[in-house]
């Protein structure tokens, strides 16, 4: 089943941030906005949710705290204990405190590898990946909207987004299945 997506393509994140607006008033639907750099309040312009990333990242990070104690309270208390400078192997409790440097390296190892991995497979980014930019000039300075166009008139989206401040409009036709 085809579809038809208009590129609207700008030259000035200011310039953007107003289309994104009036186009959201006019309820149409923007499909993806691709710029060279991030765009601060866009994502809040186009009525996105937040991001539920951190909460991820904490809770590997309780994951990588959770392995750092076990981890230590195996090797150093119960499979080999040594004395070590005095240090009473008795509990890990009572060497605790010894053991903090090793909790915050691990906490931090397991949130930080974790959260980019799932900030890989979320944003589908697997290797040998065929780039989706549909324009190149996205990648250096230039701004590109697309809006679908499927059950709107074509001619009269294409002269609203031109009064936004368009420099470029283009209609393409894709397929879903892709």
């Amino acid at each position: 089943m085809a579809s038809k997506v208009i590129h609207a393509i700008y030259n000035d994140d200011d310039i953007l941030m107003h289309a994104v607006k009036d186009v959201r008033a006019e309820r149409y639907h923007i499909e993806e906005v691709y710029t060279p750099f991030p765009v601060h309040g866009l994502d809040k312009m186009m009525g996105l949710e937040p991001t539920r990333i951190a909460i991820t990242s904490f809770m590997y990070g309780l994951v990588g705290l959770t392995v750092s104690i076990v981890m230590m309270n195996f090797i150093m208390i119960e499979d080999w204990p040594q004395d070590i400078g005095g240090k009473p192997s008795f509990s890990y409790i009572e060497n605790m405190p010894a053991f903090v440097p090793i909790m915050f390296e691990l906490t931090v190892f397991f949130a930080a590898h974790l959260m980019v991995l799932t900030f890989y497979m979320r944003s589908k980014l697997w290797p040998f990946k065929k780039a989706e930019n549909p324009d190149v000039r996205t990648t250096d300075d230039h701004f590109l909207m697309a809006v679908d166009a499927g059950h709107h008139d074509t001619d009269e989206v294409m002269d609203f987004l031109r009064n936004t401040g368009a420099i470029e409009i283009n209609l393409i036709d894709t397929d879903e299945d892709h």
